[in-house]
């Protein structure tokens, strides 16, 4: 029997990130753009400089073409160091391959490990020195991923021979359904997964052939098609965006293998051998420790 009363707010419109904002600050959640670390590169890097782009640029397929462009110019100097780290591994190669034919025995794994830990360190290379770079532009990567399926703009807007930027640009409808591709055949998907391959092929094959990660080629093989699987159903805009950032980093590691000369980081790691280890303050307090147990026993 009793009545009541209750209010409620209703919003019909698009779901842009900066319309719902200006309502509520909490609306801005119903955009989905990844949580944690990715949802900020989103929301403070990847959005603005889109509606930038979109303020003087009418069609989108040439706004992602210049996001890309951007990405890419400001993560240069993480791709540069990357290469330089896999380009002295590459260097190094022969002199790890000596030491472990020198401890073949499995028996004799802590030895070959503290060998190799060793040249590195005379070397002044770090084995995870390409690794960081390439950890530090998944965010991005991660972000994107996100941000072309949720972005509305992108929704019904045309470029080249996608329809939707927003959804899957099929070419080709099968006549069969293939379990996990599906029924068609997206281009700029296509595309991609070809230029994975290419990068790939032409990727420096020293971190990959190295016998302390024997699967680490087919892996990278493998990566390409597993990418073809996953993305043929996703926007057709973050398909076009991998596509244009792998085409980039294909043409920077062929400018890298034109100006970056393997004699002259073979003589630089020569001289970092050449000279004096320095210890940290830990390994000297270490081994004054060790020695004075010696003397005790």
């Amino acid at each position: 029997g009793q009545k009541e009363t209750h209010e409620f707010t209703f919003y019909f419109g698009t779901n842009k990130f900066y319309q719902l904002q200006s309502y509520n600050q909490d609306f801005e959640v119903m955009v989905p753009l990844g949580w944690g670390i990715f949802r900020w590169v989103n929301r403070y890097a990847v959005i603005p400089l889109f509606n930038f782009l979109n303020s003087f640029v009418g069609s989108y397929g040439i706004i992602i073409l210049l996001l890309t462009i951007i990405i890419k110019l400001v993560l240069f100097p993480l791709t540069y160091k990357s290469y330089m780290s896999t380009a002295k591994m590459k260097v190094l190669k022969p002199e790890i391959d000596e030491i472990n034919k020198k401890f073949p025995d499995r028996e004799d794994a802590m030895k070959k490990q503290q060998a190799i830990m060793g040249l590195y360190k005379r070397a002044g290379v770090s084995p995870m020195g390409g690794c960081l770079p390439t950890l530090l532009q998944l965010p991005f990567l991660i972000a994107l991923f996100t941000f072309f399926p949720s972005s509305f703009e992108l929704r019904q807007q045309s470029f080249l021979w996608a329809a939707d930027l927003s959804s899957y640009d099929s070419i080709l409808s099968l006549p069969f359904t293939i379990p996990f591709y599906g029924d068609h055949v997206s281009l700029f998907c296509l595309l991609m997964a070809i230029a994975n391959i290419i990068y790939v092929i032409i990727g420096d094959q020293a971190a990959m052939s190295s016998t302390s990660m024997p699967g680490m080629k087919t892996m990278m093989y493998l990566m390409p098609v597993m990418m073809l699987f996953i993305f043929n159903d996703y926007a057709s805009g973050l398909s076009y965006y991998y596509f244009l950032s792998l085409l980039i980093t294909i043409g920077q590691t062929l400018i890298f293998r034109q100006f970056v000369d393997d004699n002259s980081i073979h003589a630089e790691i020569q001289a970092n051998k050449a000279k004096p280890i320095k210890k940290s303050n830990f390994q000297k307090r270490l081994e004054e420790a060790t020695k004075k147990r010696g003397l005790n026993k």
